[in-house]
């Protein structure tokens, strides 16, 4: 790893202030003298609005403006929100409703935004919202993933919004068809809310011409282009920043309705507008995750190798299309539908349907960790319906390193791997051997106890290409400006530490700038575990432009031929001269020579192609049948990550990702009921996972470095997440086979776990 990185594990510069207070959020650096904003939200999943007057709201004291999406279109906005289509088995197009900034006509989930007041105070605002008239017509509610003759919007009949297939149909059915040994199973993957440790939050500044816009996301420039768009100003009328984020896990990746109607209230007014979301407001209105109930089958021959994997998707997308959120249990699920395994015939359906819901879009994974979940459970049904070891069945599929390249059945190429040997890694440092006597130990207790496996691959996801700039100071130091951005995973640590290394400057005096759409020229933001892979790649880019600019400024200096300078990432020599000069001091040179064009280096980099992480997650779970009380016994995780640029970092994305799996398989559920109100819409009812409920994880990586860039590293940043589900639900299962329990989903919540050991056929005896 010399080449590219030391692969040290540097400490995060970053977390000095972020543990002391000092972070700079959103609601920390608003204007002290911005309006503060509140919005009314619909108190129905579904209904006409017969009457919004907002007279008596507008003459409230403090009052500055209420906004409705009736006066937005008087204004002459585009009021739709932006959404990524897929398309139909047959061809033809997903259905596109509109999903307006602020409700038009109807309403159609709890929380949908109906109008925003700005006041003085928000305590004015929040007064005011209760003047506002708001009468409606009652419609009749559907919660249900499933086809419904009662409309939510005209554009999709029985509330299918589209009817996704890939792979081949034929030779799947057939395959399926042509054997007895088919293992089917249903799994459900229920909807959870985010919750990052900031809600979401914006402000907006009219001043000069030009459209100021903060807010706390994942990327400035698909907010730029998309405030351009809908309030009709010319991209350089609008500087889109980003400050310290607290948090995004895909949630924080899109635009809400919230930020255009704050963007445009600052435009009418001519001040400053801010806006906050407490976590009630955030539980409702935050795009949800996950959210789908799959069908699979998967057939095998005499020799225990699939011959066929077939799945149908339903799929919840909520009241309207999120941005992203036709691509998650479609194409996005299709990437790693077949897993680590070596599948010669592989089909996806997926038919996704509109209810009265809030809507379902990206939530750490997007698509994979679904598609590893359906994939690993029915790998765990499959060896016990066979009588096969969990572990000898997969190691009997995998994906052989001599078949590498290797293209999957739904277009992707897996470019390196070695999966039995992560595996068999992954089962030493579980201790598989000495399951058996903690086993006995538990049940000599009048415990359950149970081991579950998920192995996993993963596709990075987002653009990949990405722009860096570098900016030599006048101090000896560096600024370079990123076009991802940090929601806490530590890139202002590694990216600083990466150009170090390449160059030489001191890593103290490196500034990571990002989050500015003035800055810099574009960036794809942060998700999709894209972040460090392609900032790198176009940091070794703008380092090559470099080297190669100032080699030709020293050679004079150095009184030989340019070829013959050379640089190590410490100093520029060369043979024959006595003139070693760091980069810091070559660029001092070129500052004192007046040559400032060598003091500014930009770059843009397109990665070759995708890196697939992978990796095994064994899970031991400890259960008391009398209260139904769940203690995960014992992790451990083993990663494929190729070379990894900061081994500390990797390892505290991978906890993280595994806590946040934990949390769904244990503790957390959204809960509409029938008439399409969260029940859960406070911490009080959904419960994330707290530090008694998580082990301490063990950790280690087998790497195979990549091909698909330079670095030869894989992404990290949603692996844990991908990995856990499964290897939880899987160890959950293998407990409660013995009781006779055949069909076990989560949430593990005690009741439910109480419940089915309670009525299990073998409960008894």
């Amino acid at each position: 790893m010399e080449k590219f990185g030391k692969s040290q594990s540097v400490a995060r510069v970053e977390d000095l202030r972020f543990l002391t207070g000092a972070g700079r959020y959103v609601d920390d650096i608003a204007p002290a003298d911005a309006l503060r904003a509140y919005v009314l939200r619909s108190p129905v999943a579904h209904a006409e609005i017969t009457t919004l007057d907002t007279a008596d709201a507008e003459e409230a004291p403090g009052v500055h403006l209420v906004l409705t999406g009736q006066k937005m279109l008087d204004a002459g906005l585009d009021t739709a929100m932006n959404a990524v289509l897929t398309q139909n088995r047959d061809g033809s197009a997903a259905a596109s409703p509109k999903r307006p900034t602020l409700a038009e006509g109807r309403v159609r989930f709890v929380g949908e935004p109906v109008a925003m007041v700005v006041a003085d105070t928000l305590e004015q605002a929040r007064d005011a919202a209760e003047l506002i008239v708001f009468d409606y017509d009652d419609l009749p509610v559907c919660v249900e993933l499933a086809p419904s003759n009662d409309a939510i919007h005209p554009e999709a009949p029985n509330n299918r919004a589209f009817d996704f297939g890939i792979g081949d149909e034929s030779a799947t059915a057939e395959a399926i068809g042509n054997t007895a040994r088919v293992v089917r199973l249903e799994v459900t993957d229920h909807r959870i809310i985010s919750n990052p440790m900031e809600p979401r939050a914006a402000y907006a500044e009219w001043r000069d011409d030009r459209l100021h816009f903060t807010f706390g996301g994942q990327g400035v420039w698909g907010m730029k282009e998309q405030l351009s768009r809908m309030l009709h100003l010319d991209s350089a009328q609008v500087h889109v920043t980003t400050p310290d984020v607290g948090g995004g896990f895909g949630t924080k990746t899109m635009p809400y309705p919230e930020y255009f109607a704050v963007a445009h209230a600052a435009m009418v007014l001519g001040r400053p507008v801010r806006w906050f979301s407490d976590r009630s407001e955030a539980m409702l209105s935050d795009n949800a995750g996950r959210d789908l109930v799959t069908m699979a089958e998967m057939a095998f021959d005499e020799n225990n190798r699939i011959t066929a994997y077939r799945l149908h998707n339903l799929s919840n997308l909520g009241a309207y299309n999120s941005q992203f959120g036709q691509l998650m249990q479609g194409q996005l699920f299709s990437r790693v539908l077949t897993g680590v395994y070596d599948i010669p015939a592989a089909y996806l359906r997926t038919e996704a349907f509109y209810t009265n819901t809030t809507q379902v879009d990206a939530y750490r994974g997007a698509g994979r960790p679904e598609a590893n979940y359906v994939l690993e459970r029915v790998m765990d049904r499959a060896a016990r319906e066979l009588g096969v070891d969990p572990f000898e069945l997969r190691r009997i599929n995998f994906i052989r390193p001599d078949q590498f390249p290797y293209p999957t059945q739904t277009g992707e190429t897996y470019d390196v791997g070695d999966f039995r040997k992560v595996l068999d890694h992954a089962a030493q440092d579980a201790d598989i051997a000495g399951f058996p006597a903690r086993r006995a130990a538990s049940e000599k207790a009048g415990k359950l106890r149970g081991l579950g496996l998920g192995c996993y691959i993963e596709s990075i996801l987002g653009a990949p290409s990405e722009d860096v700039k570098v900016e030599f100071t006048g101090d000896g130091g560096a600024l370079i400006y990123v076009g991802t951005q940090s929601n806490g995973q530590g890139h202002e640590t590694v990216f600083a530490k990466f150009l170090s290394d390449q160059t030489g400057i001191p890593f103290e005096k490196i500034k990571v700038v990002q989050g500015d759409s003035d800055l810099i020229a574009g960036g794809g933001g942060t998700g999709g575990s894209r972040s460090v892979t392609v900032q790198t790649n176009v940091t070794l880019v703008a380092v090559a432009d470099m080297v190669k600019g100032f080699t030709e400024f020293l050679a004079p200096e150095m009184g030989v031929a340019p070829d013959a300078v050379r640089f190590d990432d410490e100093r520029f020599r060369a043979d024959g001269s006595n003139l070693s000069p760091t980069m810091v001091e070559a660029a001092q040179m070129a500052r004192e020579a007046g040559r400032d064009d060598l003091l500014t280096w930009k770059a843009h980099a397109q990665l070759p192609a995708r890196s697939f992480p992978n990796g095994a997650h064994v899970a031991e779970l400890e259960i008391d049948p009398e209260t139904g009380h769940v203690e995960v016994a014992r992790y451990t995780v083993v990663d494929d990550f190729g070379n990894l640029i900061n081994p500390r970092l990797a390892e505290g994305q991978v906890h993280g990702g595994v806590v946040q799996g934990i949390g769904q398989a244990l503790t957390e559920v959204a809960v509409h009921d029938a008439e399409g109100q969260l029940l859960t819409a406070s911490f009080m009812d959904y419960a994330v996972p707290r530090a008694a409920d998580v082990p301490m994880i063990a950790f280690d990586v087998e790497p195979v470095p990549s091909t698909a860039n330079p670095m030869g590293m894989k992404g990290c940043g949603e692996a844990g997440t991908v990995g856990a589900l499964a290897a939880m639900a899987n160890a959950m299962q293998d407990a409660l086979w013995s009781r006779g329990v055949r069909q076990v989903d989560m949430p593990f919540t005690p009741q439910r776990v109480w419940e089915m050991t309670r009525d299990a056929p073998l409960a008894a005896e």
